[in-house]
């Protein structure tokens, strides 16, 4: 491989997973509600910026968004920056015990649930579930 085509490439692989969490949505009071009145599956991230196992969550996550479009295309994801909302009413109602927490969400259900767990495996079996409920 040329040096340019490998700096390229490299430079891309490090930017791909920023592309693919700006489809996150920033969560914002009323935000995950709004998003089940619709009807829609929601993938909720309760994580921080300097959290190694939420990097590491999202890292899986991007990837994982990156190789299989249909989860971009049935899912609203939505990133709650625990700092700031870890006392709000959706953690509160949703017994979130800690940052590193990815819960998936249709209508009234609780459908799976990962706590501070980086395992890919996990976390793809989760988004399946989440991909499962939204193309039912």
């Amino acid at each position: 491989m040329n040096r340019r085509r490998f700096l390229s490439l490299t430079a891309l692989t490090a930017l791909a997973p920023a592309a693919v969490m700006a489809q996150t949505v920033q969560y914002t009071p009323g935000a995950v509600d709004r998003a089940l009145a619709n009807g829609e599956t929601v993938f909720v991230e309760f994580g921080t910026d300097w959290c190694t196992t939420c990097a590491a969550q999202r890292r899986n996550m991007a990837a994982l968004r990156r190789e299989n479009p249909a989860y971009e295309d049935a899912i609203t994801f939505v990133s709650v920056d625990w700092d700031r909302y870890r006392g709000s009413e959706l953690s509160r109602r949703l017994a979130i015990p800690r940052r590193s927490t990815l819960v998936v969400l249709r209508g009234n259900e609780e459908l799976g649930r990962i706590v501070a767990s980086t395992r890919r495996g996990a976390i793809k079996e989760l988004m399946d579930t989440a991909l499962a409920a939204a193309t039912s």
